[in-house]
């Protein structure tokens, strides 16, 4: 081999390597090709499951990365969020609004959750009669009012006890204390509920359940819709239950058929001055 081949050979290996130098870096994820880095924003979370009536404290949270815009409302803050109430569940990871937030100095409980306008109600149910105690927070419920009504003037009462639809779709705030709801749906047994309603309602509400028994019926939490009910009482309910009673036929004797008139034969008979008709009956089988 000569010398000249011998040095193409050389600088073939050394091409060769230089490739595979190359060739190996851009695999590696060097160079200038590299992805560009996504930049990130740290907001405030928190590190464990948060419900309603929780209050917020320093060790409950946590700034978390957060890749592109946050939403807005995002707190960023988290000095800003210590002893505020929680009055929508918050979960580990996703970002704190401002929404699910009661205003810094309501407090925690079941206070921040009332809305601006609106009133909690608190009144004694039958844990038997009433729902059987599914009155869970959460749920829509109707408030009935059953008692006998004051008479009129110097009239009484004829109808006895009445029972009206005095609310509908009322919303269950909570169950005793309770303002959360069983995380397997499971009924709770309670004395007391409490029912957000508006200031007139709560009078309706405060007469009713001490001038009357109050019972609570139970809806479908789809169903925000009211219904013109008319009220009912004792006399109205047994009336229209009553059974209608039967007259026995009674069986008359079987007589003979009716006379049939026969036809009659008229004579006038003069007496002197005096004139009178006498009437014939035409025997039987005449014509």
């Amino acid at each position: 081999m000569n010398r000249r081949v011998k040095l193409v050979l050389v600088v073939a290996l050394v091409v060769a390597a230089l490739a595979g130098i190359l060739v190996v870096t851009k695999m590696s994820g060097g160079g200038a090709a590299s992805a560009p880095k996504i930049s990130t924003l740290k907001i405030v979370s928190v590190k464990t499951p948060k419900k309603v009536g929780d209050m917020l404290k320093d060790d409950d949270l946590v700034l978390v990365d957060f890749a592109g815009t946050p939403p807005q409302g995002a707190v960023r803050d988290k000095q800003s969020l210590i002893g505020r109430g929680v009055i929508s569940d918050i979960f580990p990871g996703e970002p704190i609004m401002e929404g699910r937030l009661a205003p810094k100095g309501s407090g925690a409980g079941l206070a921040p959750v009332i809305p601006p306008g609106m009133r909690s109600m608190a009144i004694r149910v039958d844990s038997v009669a009433d729902l059987a105690g599914f009155a869970t927070p959460g749920a829509r419920v109707d408030v009935l009012a059953m008692g006998v009504p004051p008479a009129s003037g110097n009239t009484t009462n004829q109808t006895g006890a009445e029972v009206r639809t005095i609310l509908q779709n009322i919303q269950v705030l909570s169950a005793a204390q309770n303002i959360q709801k069983d995380a397997e749906g499971k009924p709770q047994a309670v004395d007391v509920v409490n029912l957000l309603v508006t200031p007139d309602q709560a009078q309706t509400l405060s007469l009713a359940a001490t001038q009357a028994h109050v019972q609570l019926s139970l809806r479908n939490p789809m169903d925000n819709g009211t219904d013109p009910v008319i009220g009912n009482n004792l006399k109205a309910m047994y009336e229209g239950s009553k059974p209608v009673e039967k007259v026995a036929k009674v069986a008359r004797p079987q007589g003979p058929g009716p006379v049939r008139p026969r036809n009659t034969h008229s004579v006038e008979v003069l007496n002197g001055s005096k004139s009178s008709v006498v009437n014939f009956p035409e025997a039987e089988g005449q014509l």
